[in-house]
């Protein structure tokens, strides 16, 4: 069975058909870049573009890098604050012919897919994934369920938002080498561990395709991490998967 995802990002739209027998893209991704400033109506013309490109006419899973609940998104750290109260759902099933349009957190959606098809297939107790990129997105699970929208990247770390020093537009923005920034990272990681005592670890985006530049780096936290097998499709697979619950009775 296949299903459209569509993964928003701070720098990029990207969105394919998913295979959810496999848990893997159906065919090569599309992705556009995410305008500046990054409005409602802007955003949505792009996410609108992804899925036609592929002239594709049934349910759509969307992630949103913030809040959301019932569609709606409450919060954007790294959107337009236009964004903040926003239907979304209901935005993007207008500009989509009235097509069905599921949306949730893209943390949440990467950790279902990682939880479905990848690194925390089948593991119990207390999973947390963490989205590395333009910010920082978690997704936390127990015993396999998820309690969605935790927005961890915004725990304070050395007086400011996590996500301002130990995400990878943070290593970018400061020149960092991978062993400070790991330092960084190594010392967010401890202090999540602190508070949630996961006994996994899962680092998803985009740099989880370069896990031994830093994963080996990281010191002082005692839970395994690991990269995220679906690396940086995990959000449209995870967009697809809550389309497919969200159509089936």
């Amino acid at each position: 069975m296949q299903i459209f995802g569509v993964d928003i990002g701070g720098s990029g739209i990207k969105g394919a058909p998913v295979d959810l027998d496999r848990g893997d893209l159906a065919q090569e991704r599309h992705k556009v870049l995410t305008p500046q400033p990054a409005t409602p109506e802007e955003v949505a013309g792009c996410v609108v573009e992804v899925v036609r490109h592929f002239d594709w006419d049934g349910p759509v899973g969307v992630t949103f890098p913030g809040v959301v609940t019932g569609g709606v998104t409450r919060s954007a750290a790294n959107m337009d604050k236009a964004w903040i109260g926003t239907d979304t759902a209901a935005l993007l099933s207008g500009r989509l012919d009235g097509r069905p349009v599921t949306v949730l957190n893209d943390a949440d959606a990467a950790g279902i897919a990682e939880m479905a098809y990848g690194a925390g297939r089948g593991v119990g107790g207390t999973v947390i994934l963490l989205t590395l990129g333009t910010g920082i997105g978690s997704a936390l699970f127990t015993d396999g369920r998820l309690v969605a929208n935790t927005e961890l990247g915004h725990l304070e770390l050395k007086g400011h938002d996590a996500e301002t020093r130990a995400s990878v537009k943070a290593k970018e923005d400061g020149d960092l080498t991978w062993e400070r920034w790991a330092r960084r990272v190594g010392k967010y990681l401890a202090h999540v561990e602190m508070l949630f005592s996961p006994d996994l670890f899962i680092i998803g985006g985009g740099v989880s395709r370069k896990p031994e530049k830093f994963l080996p780096l990281i010191e002082g936290v005692r839970a395994p991490i690991v990269p995220a097998e679906l690396q940086n499709n995990a959000g449209i697979v995870g967009a697809a998967m809550a389309a497919h619950s969200a159509a089936t009775p």
